[in-house]
C-alpha cells in the first residue's frame, strides 16, 4: 500500500512539473507571433468573404428633353408600347378595332382621364410619371388613330 501511495505521489509531482514547464516555456512562445500578421490575416479573410455581387437601387436618369412636348408616336414607343403592343395585363392591343371601339365611343376626354388616373393594371400616366397632359393627349390620339 505504501508503494502505491508513493507511485501516485510521483505521478502527481511529474504531472505538476510538466504543467509548469508548459506554462513557463510554451505560453510565452505562443505570444511571440501575435502582432502584425493577425491584422493581415483578417484583411485576407475580409477580401475572401465579400459578396459576389451587390444590388444598389438608384433613380433612373431622366430622359434628356429639349423642353418641347413629345409627339404621340414617341410617347407610345417609349411608354405605352410595353403593354399595348402585346396586350399584356389585359391592355387592348394597338390597332385592334374591336377592342378599341367601345373605348373610342366614350370620347377622347374619357380616355385621357383613364390614362391620367390609371385604369385596371395600367398605372397613372401609363407608368410615365414625367408625361405632361399634352403628351398624354397626343399618345391617346395616336392609339385611337391606329385603331380607326
Amino acid at each position: 500500500m505504501a508503494q502505491q501511495q508513493s507511485s501516485s505521489r510521483l505521478i502527481l509531482v511529474i504531472t505538476i512539473v510538466v504543467a509548469l514547464l508548459l506554462i513557463v516555456v510554451i505560453w510565452p512562445l505562443s505570444l511571440l507571433g501575435k502582432g502584425a500578421p493577425a491584422a493581415r490575416a483578417t484583411d485576407d479573410a475580409d477580401a475572401r468573404i465579400q459578396p459576389v455581387a451587390k444590388v444598389e437601387l438608384a433613380k433612373a436618369a431622366a430622359a434628356k428633353s429639349d423642353g418641347k412636348p413629345r409627339d404621340g408616336a414617341t410617347v407610345y414607343q417609349s411608354v405605352c408600347m410595353a403593354c399595348h403592343a402585346s396586350g399584356a395585363a389585359g391592355a387592348p392591343k394597338a390597332g385592334d378595332k374591336a377592342a378599341w371601339a367601345p373605348r373610342i365611343a366614350t370620347g377622347t376626354a374619357a380616355l385621357v382621364k383613364s390614362v391620367t388616373n390609371g385604369k385596371g393594371a395600367m398605372p397613372p400616366k401609363g407608368g410615365g410619371a414625367d408625361l405632361s397632359d399634352a403628351e398624354i393627349k397626343a399618345a391617346v390620339e395616336h392609339l385611337v388613330g391606329l385603331a380607326k
